[in-house]
């Protein structure tokens, strides 16, 4: 895995061997970038179960101002501050170990996020438990943009009753991409 553009470009990233992470392909991060590009510079990037941090490092090489990563396990927060380390980011970028609903909880005293990105473990509804607790937080707002990272077979009918809207729905292969930003009404 490679960061694609920016200040880091072709930096080679460290992955976690195991099943408890599943990298981003390179070629659909690229097409997640793609969609975001103009609102990735100068922007606060969230990394929720961030893995090996490549979603958010590749934010901060295309020029986010602060990036803030998110993740329960050890040893992928290890690689994530190597990651860090070996690209020169690490100076614009925090990174919490732990829970990802305390994070939450602690990251709500300070500003909101204007990207906040997911990758949680498919099928498992943990992207239903975070976009719960950020419809009424106060980490995003109606600019904020939400992408998930989610299998095909996620649902997300119950989206309008939190006061969500899609903005687009991008489907690969095996997963998709969805972007949502709060309703204005909400």
């Amino acid at each position: 895995m490679r960061v694609i553009a920016g200040s880091a470009r072709r930096l080679r990233l460290k992955t976690l061997d195991s099943l408890d992470t599943r990298p981003t392909q390179d070629i659909i991060k690229e097409t997640l970038f793609n969609v975001i590009q103009v609102e990735v510079p100068g922007s606060r990037f969230l990394d929720l179960f961030a893995g090996s941090g490549a979603i958010g490092i590749e934010a901060l090489s295309r020029d986010a101002r602060e990036a803030v990563f998110v993740e329960n396990n050890r040893k992928a927060v290890a690689i994530i501050n190597d990651n860090l380390a070996f690209t020169h980011l690490a100076d614009r970028a925090s990174v919490m170990t732990g829970d990802c609903m305390v994070a939450l909880q602690q990251l709500e005293r300070k500003e909101k996020f204007d990207i906040i990105h997911m990758d949680p473990p498919y099928n498992m509804e943990l992207e239903k438990n975070v976009l719960t607790y950020l419809a009424t937080s106060k980490l995003a707002d109606e600019d904020t943009l939400i992408i998930v990272e989610a299998s095909q077979e996620t649902d997300f009918d119950y989206l309008s009753d939190l006061g969500y809207e899609i903005v687009k729905d991008k489907i690969y292969k095996r997963n998709r991409h969805l972007f949502l930003r709060k309703s204005e009404n909400n």
